[in-house]
């Protein structure tokens, strides 16, 4: 018997393990730490568009890509 037939595995790497784990949740428990929870219920970028309809009506109103 030459040859064993094992299967070599390796663990899963753990994309925190570095450290960065701790360092989120020490971030999160800040008493100044913020969440972007506004963002992923749409109404930020529905209020958005409510600002730039008005900015529009604007005679001055300029768009950036036209600074070019």
């Amino acid at each position: 018997m030459l040859f064993l037939h094992r299967k070599l595995a390796f663990s899963k790497a753990d994309p925190l393990a570095d450290g960065l784990g701790d360092d989120i949740q020490a971030e999160q428990a800040e008493s100044e730490h913020f969440e972007l929870q506004e963002q992923l219920d749409g109404s930020l970028a529905e209020e958005w568009e409510e600002i730039l309809k008005d900015a529009r009506k604007d005679p001055t109103f300029t768009y950036v890509s036209d600074d070019e």
